[in-house]
């Protein structure tokens, strides 16, 4: 494991289409034949036109912004998610308008914030007296981490970035004026890398070590070698999901077998988010992992080795958390209804 050694002192402060166009787009799923004759489309050859949104009164708004907060089965169509052409073509099947254009729809759809065509993976957390618990103890942490830091206990958060693919990718182009960096699609795999990701909370120092296996004798292995390196402190509040190697028997014998110098708090079930580590690993993998090319597994650690300590003195700064226990107590009693 790399040698590391994190300061606990005070955080640092640092903290087109053109008005009128005689020229129409083709209509995805129209064939040419079609296009190019002279019957009409069923839709209105109107739909690429431009309609400013002003004269559209605020029921047809209303009716569009209706329209696309529906699923499109419930229109008859398979497709899994509205486009603004998708919308535009079906709010003048459906005669909420005679003529729009996408961009007219889009233009709506900004001004109440819909997005129909983005999304984002969420896990809903079980908001029961365990949510609650575990969620004020790992706050609690968070809000009194500098205090704690002058008594001589810190606050770290973990997470681990399990088998991590290091793969050579070749030949690769770097950006030069007028072309973006180009990675060729075929890739060598050079095995797997298990790393375990370390923050300092109140300073945002950050450490990273090696795991050769994801399972609780690793994990307690790394602890120790934490503990060793930092035996001036008085304890440290550890901030961990309920990972299997986290909640082991083995790992709580650890903790026992220390006499109180490990106080872990676990994050509530499916709330990883409320781990400062998971932004860590954000943060780091964005700056030092992604669009990386490596030649062997031992050239990965030696890369991570390396920006482990430039990461510390570029990057590193206490994460912004203004999420208090009286912000989520007040939140949990008004969603756990």
């Amino acid at each position: 494991m790399p040698a590391f050694f994190w300061q606990f002192g005070p955080a640092s402060e640092s903290n087109r289409l053109p008005a009128r166009c005689s020229v129409m787009r083709r209509l995805s799923g129209v064939s040419v034949a079609v296009m190019s004759s002279g019957d009409s489309l069923p839709y209105s050859v109107k739909l690429s036109a431009r309609v400013d949104r002003s004269g559209f009164p605020p029921l047809q708004r209303a009716q569009i912004v209706e329209l696309a907060c529906l699923e499109p089965i419930a229109k008859g169509l398979h497709i899994t998610h509205w486009t603004s052409h998708d919308l535009a073509r079906q709010a003048i099947a459906d005669s909420i308008v005679e003529a729009i254009s996408p961009r007219t729809v889009r233009q709506i759809l900004h001004d109440v914030d819909l997005q129909p065509h983005r999304t984002r993976y969420w896990k809903t957390a079980r908001l029961d007296a365990e949510f609650k618990a575990r969620a004020e103890k790992v706050l609690w942490c968070y809000g009194n981490a500098e205090n704690l830091a002058a008594q001589g206990l810190g606050v770290v958060c973990i997470d681990e970035i399990p088998n991590f693919q290091v793969l050579e990718r070749k030949p690769r182009r770097r950006a030069i004026p007028g072309s973006i960096e180009k990675q060729e699609f075929d890739y060598t795999r050079h095995g797997t890398v298990n790393l375990l990701m370390l923050l300092i909370v109140h300073t945002g120092q950050m450490a990273v070590m090696f795991l050769e296996k994801k399972d609780a004798l690793h994990y307690t292995k790394a602890l120790a070698a934490f503990r060793r390196r930092h035996r001036r402190l008085k304890g440290m509040y550890l901030i961990q999901d309920g990972d299997p190697s986290h909640t082991a028997a083995a790992t709580e014998s650890y903790f026992h077998q220390g006499h109180g110098w490990w106080r872990p708090r676990f994050t509530p079930v499916h709330a990883s988010w409320l781990n400062q580590a998971e932004m860590l690993n954000g943060a780091f993998e964005f700056h030092y992992m992604k669009r990386g090319s490596w030649r062997s597994r031992e050239e990965f650690m030696d890369h991570i080795k390396a920006a482990e300590p430039e990461y510390n003195c570029l990057y590193a700064h206490p994460f912004e958390w203004t999420w208090t226990n009286q912000q989520m107590r007040r939140w949990f009693e008004k969603h756990s209804k």
